[in-house]
């Protein structure tokens, strides 16, 4: 826990002594929050499955990024504080529940609290693969302390251009970092293994390499597909993602204060298709109730009816 003192967990490097409550520039002190914790259905199919991935989303991000879908817990800081006890139960009740993965969702600017769980739960006995939810925004030293506790990473890749991505979180190292990082992933974990679309046979390690498709941005998109390409190859496990919805920062801007369109999505369909990229989940249609409302206990609405489905 002595990483708190000067913290250096993301690649802000802002020094803050959250130890002694300062709040780091992911907003966060050393006292480890959470926003919600459950069997999530809205991963994709290899993750879900059917009793759902045990999801811990954590408060506060060092990416900051305006447009965030889950704004009210990365930017408006919404949460509980947990102790080191109360986050280890909450594991276990996860694991009791029969979810397939533990995910930590946002987990760099509370690795220490989280590597001393997940260190916990395998000398226990633990078995199911440990994810971990990222923006793709990570400090690339800090991957082989990850993959010592990790099975599975599922890392944004949000920008290829630099300055979308200064305009979007202020960091225009934002490509050169995230791809350091993922090569490093990819170093330690592989891609994604077993490799089944419809989720019959879930996931237990590797790396899956998300995107969001902007609008009005489908350059960037095309950008980071071919950026990937050339990097990893056709192999690649992918998820491109249409479910962007405009955020209050987003009108206030004035900026990406918009849906994507179906010919956008499309364009960026197209060159996957013609890049060869042989292990991609699309979405050609998102999934309102998979849009969180942190205000709610069950912030996704969607969950309620997989369960149900799933008992059925």
């Amino acid at each position: 826990m002595k990483r708190y003192h000067d913290c250096h967990l993301c690649p802000r490097s802002c020094g803050s002594n959250r130890a002694a409550g300062e709040r780091g520039f992911c907003g966060e002190s050393a006292v480890c929050r959470i926003a919600s914790s459950g069997a999530h259905f809205g991963e994709e199919p290899c993750f879900s499955g059917r009793h759902g991935s045990g999801t811990v989303f954590f408060s506060g991000c060092s990416s900051q990024c305006f447009f965030c879908q889950n704004y009210q817990i990365s930017i408006e800081h919404q949460g509980q504080v947990v102790t080191d006890e109360e986050l280890y139960a909450i594991a276990r009740q996860l694991i009791r529940a029969g979810v397939h993965n533990l995910n930590f969702v946002t987990p760099d600017h509370f690795w220490p609290h989280i590597e001393q769980l997940c260190r916990r739960l395998r000398a226990e006995g633990a078995t199911l693969p440990f994810l971990f939810n990222s923006s793709g925004y990570q400090d690339p030293d800090m991957i082989p302390g990850y993959a010592e506790c990790m099975d599975i990473f599922m890392p944004d890749f949000k920008f290829a251009d630099p300055e979308l991505a200064y305009a979007c979180m202020r960091d225009r190292r934002y490509p050169e970092l995230t791809l350091e990082s993922l090569r490093r992933m990819l170093a330690a974990k592989g891609f994604l293994e077993p490799w089944d679309p419809d989720g019959g046979t879930l996931a237990r390690r590797g790396v899956l390499v998300r995107h969001l498709v902007l609008p009005g941005y489908v350059e960037n998109s095309l950008a980071v597909l071919k950026l990937l390409h050339a990097e990893f190859g056709p192999r690649l496990p992918l998820s491109v993602m249409s479910q962007f919805q405009p955020v209050k920062k987003c009108i206030e801007h004035g900026h990406l204060d918009r849906v994507v369109s179906s010919d956008e999505y499309s364009q960026v369909c197209g060159v996957v298709e013609e890049l060869g990229f042989e292990h991609v989940f699309i979405q050609p249609q998102s999934d309102p109730d998979f849009l969180p409302d942190f205000k709610r206990e069950e912030p996704f609405a969607g969950n309620a009816k997989r369960r149900k489905q799933a008992l059925s």
